[in-house]
């Protein structure tokens, strides 16, 4: 059978199970259990999450979300969890599935993401 999967994708990228697209975002960040002041973030977006870079391996924690969909004044909170932590070269990225998101945020996300270039 051929090394790809049957969306074409390269065997590494076959584990993603994300199905909508991606799209770079700035987020605000911290960890659920400890407060404290959110951490700028580089990241992108998707549907049903988030991922975002990190120095260190947050694998299992609960984060809190925010950001401002681009075009938009309104700021999208969220909480959710790290399901995976991936590692590329000497940089971590943990991959979050929100868990508590408003259903008036998932639409604003699914317009943005529809009309994104």
């Amino acid at each position: 059978m051929d090394e790809r999967d049957r969306r074409g994708r390269e065997p590494e990228e076959a584990g993603e199970r994300r199905d909508s697209r991606r799209v770079p975002i700035r987020l605000m960040i911290r960890e659920a259990a400890l407060g404290g002041s959110f951490d700028e973030r580089k990241g992108n977006l998707s549907l049903g999450g988030i991922y975002f870079a990190e120095s260190h391996p947050p694998f299992g924690t609960r984060v809190e979300v925010r950001f401002l969909l681009p075009g938009s004044s309104r700021e999208i909170q969220a909480v959710g969890d790290i399901l995976r932590v991936s590692r590329r070269g000497g940089t971590f990225g943990a991959h979050v599935r929100f868990e508590d998101l408003a259903l008036e945020d998932e639409l604003a996300i699914a317009r943005f993401l529809e009309r994104a270039p």
